[in-house]
Formats: structure tokens, sequence, C-alpha cells
């Protein structure tokens, strides 16, 4: 499938052409002008949208929160949006696009279409927006934040060599949880923590994270490894032909009908021609350290995924191991009674967030406090223990 968009004005693609193909980044050259307006739309959102209608669409909320609350509401707004918008563009793609459904496994790591492109762009945007903001607001989120989207833009970016770019929307519906993250984070600053809607909500958070991360996610994770290990092997065997020249892999990757003469129409031959526009770049394979970089970052994403589901449910066994006198204390209190479905997902869902936002965010101070807390009870635990036993050993006066 095309980019549904125009190409970029030619002064841009004059000008950022050159650093582009020196940055081993061809197919950005057709996508550049998307990457800016992408960035330029989260940033209006973030500076000017969100500060202008949140006071007016809830001023009983927005406006009693600190500044900081305030800044990261703003953020949780674009993150909101930057959601949905690429979520439904990238199911688009998949269900639409009829020439990235017939790839083959070689194109699949070596092919391009542009609507895939356009998936790529959307997500760099937004990346460059996050490491904007991570950088002017270091200290107030801390180094994590600003690591997570340096490492974010830096693998996306890798796509447009082009390097699968055929899974730019497979990994991006990751985000499918991400919308419902982000109302779960609202229903909390709206005041409507434990409503009825927070629980659909965290429901909804709940389902999305397991289907699309851990079921999704892990099955992908797998077909991509299979992909780049078949490539791997091309590359490696082209790299130790004993002829002078280098060999092309391309006969062996691309289709031999992508030359468009099944077609019946422009559309269609123009289509197919696209998955091999950028051949003449693929044509010495892939670098081994480029899929060792995107096996790492997978595998990383992979078990931070799986460690917050483990939180998840490690919440949700807690809820049904509470003692039986806690319980029948909380009973005399009026509370619910633990282990309810209501407060199950809520507390669930609630970890989630505050986990993820942990990790993303680092927050140093909030770990040094914990730490202490831990510490100074294991220490005043320690002292009433000796106490104890030194006055077992001391005798009674008159015994």
């Amino acid at each position: 499938m095309l980019d549904p968009f125009p190409p970029p004005p030619e002064w841009l693609r004059s000008f950022a052409e050159p650093y582009l193909l020196r940055l081993s980044s061809p197919t950005l050259v057709d996508h550049i002008h998307e990457v800016i307006g992408a960035f330029i739309f989260y940033w209006t959102i973030h500076a000017v949208l969100s500060p202008w209608l949140s006071p007016i669409l809830f001023p009983q909320s927005y406006n009693k929160l600190t500044p900081r609350t305030k800044l990261n509401w703003d953020i949780h707004v674009v993150s909101l949006v930057q959601s949905v918008v690429i979520n439904v563009a990238a199911l688009w793609v998949m269900f639409y696009d009829k020439e990235r459904s017939s790839m083959t496994s070689g194109e699949r790591v070596f092919g391009y279409t542009g609507s895939c492109g356009l998936i790529q762009a959307l997500a760099v945007g937004y990346f460059v927006y996050d490491l904007i903001v991570s950088i002017i607001h270091v200290r107030m989120f801390g180094i994590g934040l600003l690591f997570h989207a340096v490492s974010a833009l830096w693998v996306f970016s890798l796509g447009f060599r082009p390097f699968l770019n055929y899974f730019a929307p497979t990994f991006i519906l990751y985000e499918l949880s991400s919308p419902f993250l982000n109302i779960h984070w609202f229903l909390d600053k709206l005041d409507m923590t434990g409503s009825r809607a927070q629980w659909y909500n965290g429901m909804a958070l709940l389902s999305s994270f397991f289907a699309c991360r851990l079921v999704w996610g892990t099955w992908q994770s797998v077909v991509v490894y299979g992909d780049m290990w078949n490539a791997l092997q091309q590359t490696w065997a082209a790299s130790a032909s004993p002829l002078s020249a280098p060999v092309n892999i391309n006969a062996n990757v691309f289709y031999p009908a992508r030359d468009g003469s099944l077609c019946i129409n422009e559309a269609c031959a123009r289509a197919n021609a696209e998955i091999t526009k950028f051949k003449d770049f693929t044509a010495g394979g892939v670098p081994t350290w480029l899929v060792v970089t995107y096996v790492g970052s997978n595998l990383i994403l992979n078990f931070l995924n799986f460690f917050w589901f483990s939180k998840m449910v490690e919440t949700v066994l807690k809820r049904f191991r509470t003692p039986d006198e806690a319980a029948a204390a909380d009973a005399k209190k009026g509370k619910k009674q633990p282990g309810a479905a209501e407060d199950v997902v809520l507390e669930a869902a609630s970890k989630l967030e505050q986990e993820e936002s942990a990790i993303m965010q680092s927050d140093l101070s909030s770990l040094r406090e914990k730490v202490s807390s831990a510490v100074d009870t294991g220490l005043g635990e320690e002292v009433r223990k000796r106490r104890e036993e030194l006055v077992a050993k001391v005798p009674l006066p008159g015994a």
C-alpha cells in the first residue's frame, strides 16, 4: 500500500536527503515531513490545546492541581491522543495493506511499503516530542524517562534503513493498552477513584495488556526472531562468498512478481514495485549488530511486560490472602470485603500504572523513601529482639 499522504516538498527533500543517506535512513527521506508534522501536532497539544481546554472541560479538577501534576496531565493528554491515533492507523494498515500481507520472510525484513513507513513516522514524531520533554524536565522526571525516550527513538529510527518495516504496525499494537492506562490516571485526578467507570476501564486495561503485550507480543517476537535469523544466514553466506565483488542477496529475498507483472492496474503495480524500492540499500544483507540491537531491545521490553503483569497478579493474590481478622475489622468499619471483584481490578490496574511510571520515570526519591523506611523498620525490629534477649538473660532481683 502506498503512503496515503503526498511526498515531502522538494525543498525539504533536497535539504534532508544528504544527511539521511549518511545516517543510513533512505526511507526517512519520503517521510521526513510526516515526522515533523507529527512532532508539531503532539507539541501543540502539549503546549497549547491541553493547557487551554483542560481548565474549560475540567475546571474543578485541573485548576487545583500542582504545577508538576498539571505538566503530567498535559503529557498524559498527548500520550492518550498519540496511542489512539497510532493504534487506529496501525490496525488500518494491517487490515488493508494487501502488499504487506503478501510479504515473504525475507521481504518482512528487507521490504518496504509506504503505509508502514507512515506508522514509523508517526511513532518517531512522538518519540522526538517525548525526548524533548524528557530533556527539558529531566530534574522533575528523572534520568529513567530520558533513557527510555532515547532508546525508543533509536530503535524505531533504525527501521528507516529499511529494516523490519513490515513489523512497524505489529509492535505498535503493544500500545493498545495505553489509552486505558492513561484514562485510569485521569480518573484518579478527577476524584473518580474506585468508581464504576474506573472499574470498567480497569477491566479493559488488564484484558488488553494481557492479550496485546503478553500473548500477541510474545508470538510476534518469535516470528520476527525467525525472520531475522533467516536474514542473517543469507548475509553471512553472502559475506563468505569467494568472489571479490559483494553478493547481491535480493534474488533470494524478493518475490519475482514484485515487478507488477501479475497486476491488472497501475495502482497494484506501483504498490508491488514499492516493496523493492530500496533494494539497493539492502543488497548486502543485514548487519549483525542491527539484529542484536533489535533482539536485545525486544527481550528487555518483553521482560518488562511480564514483570509488570507479575506485579498485577501479585496484587490480585494479596487480595485473596488477607487474614480473616483484617477482613472482619474492615467489615466492622463498613469497608468492602477484600477480594471483591471491583477492588481486585482497581488495585491491579493501579499497580500496573505505578510500576510502569516508576520504571519509566525512575522515581529515585520515592525509592529512597521506601528503602529508608524498610531499613528503619528492620533496625527497629532488630533492636526490639536484642532488648528481649537481654531482659531474658538478666536475672530478676530476688530470684
